[in-house]
């Protein structure tokens, strides 16, 4: 688009600078109901051949019965072998793989906290066109490149275990994708993080004017509109090939990817939100990355 820009934070520096100093399982407070049960534990990391000490906070269902209103924490024989031999996995980004609602966390930087996160919520509910949450957000942010780039410096907070998780995907041979309705500006440093081709992310671009101003987003992507993120997993199916295919996340947005010609199975992360409307009709509901992993063969 003339006189339009777009801002990308993937350059070789900007990565390895993330990759030193990001904590892949930083100390936060995970914004959950009394269904789950919050465990603190101190462990050791290696990145780069330098060991730091960092708190986990692991998110756990409680024990069976009491726990909670729902009948899908223990996935059926079915749901276990479409997990086990699927080609691709499909990650929403946002309080998935990692802690924070990019989108709220960005508004918060740029003063206008309070009210964006209302619309991040109406969104994720369901409960207003994903597009006009969008255009809304972005327009009460009302964000400069200058901005973008100084909120950029901060490193990306991980999920407790998306990274083991991931790893154990690949070792596996399937594909993994980041499909969000956040920004590729904000998750390009995620994904390098972790391993993912920048290729495969599918998400929103903010554009900006010459002199740096807002501009809006590139409404060309999927992701921008309703229905969006079912949209780009048709895309990433039909392209690919895949026989079998998964969506994990936590909004309504991303149960809407469980479709035919989209994802096989919708498995719900309940460890940061627990969306009770999503979590009830997802196939398998999780809250600790660990189930998914250990369901692995």
């Amino acid at each position: 688009m003339e006189g339009l820009m777009n801002f990308q934070a993937n350059s070789a520096g900007a990565v390895s600078k993330q990759q030193q100093n990001s904590v892949l399982v930083p100390a936060f407070s995970p914004k959950v109901t009394t269904n789950t049960r919050i465990s603190l534990q101190r462990i050791g990391m290696v990145r780069n051949s330098k060991l730091f000490n960092s708190f986990v906070a692991s998110v756990q269902p409680l024990e069976a019965s009491a726990v909670t209103p729902f009948d899908n924490t223990l996935p059926s024989k079915e749901v276990l072998d479409v997990w086990q031999n699927a080609n691709a996995v499909c990650f929403d980004v946002d309080s998935t793989v990692c802690i924070d609602e990019g989108i709220d966390e960005f508004a918060d930087f740029c003063g206008a906290g309070k009210a964006v996160a209302e619309w991040t919520a109406r969104a994720m509910n369901g409960s207003v066109p994903f597009e006009e949450a969008l255009a809304a957000r972005l327009s009460l942010i009302n964000p400069s490149l200058k901005q973008l780039q100084d909120f950029l410096k901060r490193p990306p907070r991980l999920s407790p275990g998306i990274d083991l998780l991931v790893k154990n995907l690949k070792d596996k041979n399937k594909d993994v994708y980041l499909v969000s309705g956040g920004f590729r500006q904000m998750i390009n440093p995620v994904a390098s993080i972790l391993g993912i081709p920048l290729e495969n992310i599918f998400a929103n671009q903010i554009l900006f004017g010459s002199n740096g101003e807002y501009a809006g987003f590139d409404k060309n992507e999927p992701t921008s509109r309703r229905g969006g993120k079912a949209t780009a997993v048709q895309q990433i199916r039909k392209a690919h090939g895949y026989k079998s295919l998964v969506m994990i996340g936590d909004g309504a947005t991303d149960l809407e990817a469980r479709m035919p010609g989209g994802a096989d199975l919708f498995v719900c992360y309940g460890g940061i939100q627990l969306r009770e409307s999503v979590a009830a009709k997802a196939d398998w509901l999780v809250f600790n990355f660990k189930d998914l992993i250990n369901s692995l063969v």
